[in-house]
Formats: structure tokens, C-alpha cells, sequence
């Protein structure tokens, strides 16, 4: 008796640590070599999703365990830079195709794509913020936002060009809006111009207020992410993610603190799962991205 009890000790002592291996929340996540990642959303339980910006391809993993797989292939015609997942749905920012496409986050099917931007000039869609009522989208090369309506459970529907007005100048030839995300009720946008530094919070009209940050310039501003009232900007090229206190209003801020990591390496968004933040590294400036490395990061 005394040798079999022995025994099983020392079975659960070895099965300990591979079990802890199993349930372990990995500090990085590889993803594909070559993908080229820009976006990243945390959708339902453990699962998040990041885009590739030159195929349109979008990869699906698991925080806890690091595995994952591609969901929508990448093809021809199609580009990925920030995404949002939404009641099933996954929204994906065309960069400079100008679209944006909506993808089943389960099968990766195709649900539908729009033509945001048409006519002569430029066009970069960037990034992505869906609300109850409207998924809304920014241009870095234009002075306009993008909202799709959606009805009550999320099914996508009109199309409206919304031209900014108010305290935002576009620069041109500049890299402008970027980042954006807003208030649980949509009623309220942030969002960061990195040509400047600046944030600005932005009504559904387009009308637009600088965000006073105490002198904080946000240079190199990308991704952003409300969590209440905690407003969290990444600073793509000098690897940090800055951390404000927002006001009721929205129309100031505290730095609280910056959130810098070892594995940082051009990161451009963030999502949170409950206290942990998550990071993509896009690292930008690679004389090769298609055959580099890349991760999500699980930061501060």
C-alpha cells in the first residue's frame, strides 16, 4: 500500500508541470513567417484574431495555449490592417484596396465587402471600431470617416462618408487618422492622427475636439484602446504603449504610465482580456518582412 501510494505521488509530481505547460498563458504567440500582422481582436473566450496587411489574411489562435490556424486565406485584391470582432463577425480594415470586409469569425466565409473609398486621390483604411449601431472606420489619407449602419443583432447595412470637421487639419501627403475607438454606447469616437500627436474626440456628425493630454505628443500614435476610462495608445516605432486617465468628457487625459516589454518590435495594436493586454508586432523596417518572424506579445 505504502508503495503504491509512493507511486502515485510521484505521478501526479511529473504530471504537475506538464499539466501547468498545458493551461500556461504563453508571453508570445508566433505567428506565421511572412504573415506581416497589423491588427489584432480579441474575440469571444481565449480566441483572437490578427490580420496580415499584404494578403488580407486573417489568423486565429488561442491566448491560453498559443495554438492557431489560418481562418481566411489571403488573396488577391484584399489587405488587412485593424480588425474587430463583433456578434460573430469579424470587420477588417482594407488599407489601400480601400475596402473593408466582414468575415464569419467561425468559417472565415465572406459575409460582405465595401468599397469605402473611390475617385482620384489616395486612400489608406486603417483601423476599425464597431458600436451597437455602426462599425466606423478611418482613412490616413483622408479627412473623412467611414460608417457602415448595422441593426439591432449586427448585420451590416448602409454605407455614409462622414467628413471631419472642427479642431482635426489633415496633413497632406501625411500619414493622418489612425487608430480609433469609442464609448459602449458609440456615441462618442476617439481617435489618433499620427502625422501630429494628436487626439481628437469625434461625435457621429464628424464634428471634431483636440483632447488635451497634458503636453503629451503621441508620436508615432497607432492602435488605441478604451477600456472605460483607461485610454491605451500604442506608440508603434518607439515601442511603448502609453497609458491615460481620461476624463468624463473625454476631452482630457493623465499619463499614468508607459508599458514597455523586451519583445516589443514595432508593435501597432492592442486588445485586452480581462488585466492582460496583448500587443502584435508589425516591425515595420524589415528589408524582407515576407520571410520574418512575428508574434503577439502579452505586455506589461
Amino acid at each position: 500500500m505504502r508503495r503504491t501510494i509512493l507511486l502515485l505521488a510521484a505521478a501526479v509530481a511529473l504530471a504537475a508541470p506538464a499539466a501547468l505547460a498545458q493551461t500556461a498563458w504563453p508571453e508570445k504567440i508566433a505567428l506565421p513567417d511572412g504573415f506581416a500582422p497589423e491588427g489584432i481582436s480579441i474575440g469571444n473566450g481565449t480566441t483572437f484574431y490578427v490580420g496580415s496587411i499584404p494578403t488580407g489574411a486573417v489568423y486565429t489562435g488561442n491566448l491560453r495555449t498559443g495554438a492557431g490556424r489560418i481562418l481566411v486565406p489571403g488573396a488577391t485584391g484584399r489587405a488587412a490592417t485593424g480588425l474587430e470582432h463583433d456578434r460573430g463577425r469579424l470587420w477588417v480594415s482594407g488599407a489601400g484596396t480601400g475596402k473593408a470586409f466582414v468575415y464569419d469569425a467561425r468559417s472565415g466565409a465572406l459575409i460582405r465587402e465595401y468599397q469605402l473609398a473611390t475617385g482620384a486621390g489616395g486612400t489608406f483604411v486603417n483601423d476599425v471600431v464597431v458600436t451597437k449601431r455602426a462599425a466606423w472606420f478611418t482613412d490616413s489619407q483622408r479627412p473623412v470617416l467611414y460608417r457602415v449602419a448595422l441593426s439591432a443583432n449586427g448585420v451590416p447595412g448602409a454605407l455614409t462618408t462622414v467628413p471631419l470637421s472642427g479642431d482635426y487639419q489633415h496633413v497632406a501627403g501625411a500619414f493622418n487618422l489612425n487608430g480609433i475607438d469609442a464609448r459602449p454606447n458609440g456615441r462618442t469616437l476617439l481617435a489618433v492622427q499620427s502625422a501630429t500627436g494628436m487626439l481628437f474626440r469625434v461625435d457621429g456628425g464628424g464634428a471634431t475636439k483636440a483632447v488635451d493630454l497634458g503636453g503629451y505628443v503621441l508620436t508615432n500614435g497607432d492602435g488605441i484602446l478604451l477600456h472605460g476610462r483607461t485610454l491605451y495608445v500604442v506608440q508603434n516605432r518607439l515601442n511603448r504603449i502609453a497609458v491615460f486617465r481620461m476624463a468624463p468628457s473625454l476631452l482630457s487625459g493623465t499619463l499614468v504610465r508607459t508599458i514597455t516589454d523586451p519583445d516589443f518590435d514595432v508593435p501597432t495594436t492592442i486588445d485586452r482580456l480581462g488585466s492582460r493586454v496583448y500587443a502584435v508586432n508589425a516591425r515595420f523596417g524589415t528589408a524582407t518582412p515576407t520571410d520574418q518572424s512575428y508574434h503577439v506579445v502579452k505586455a506589461g
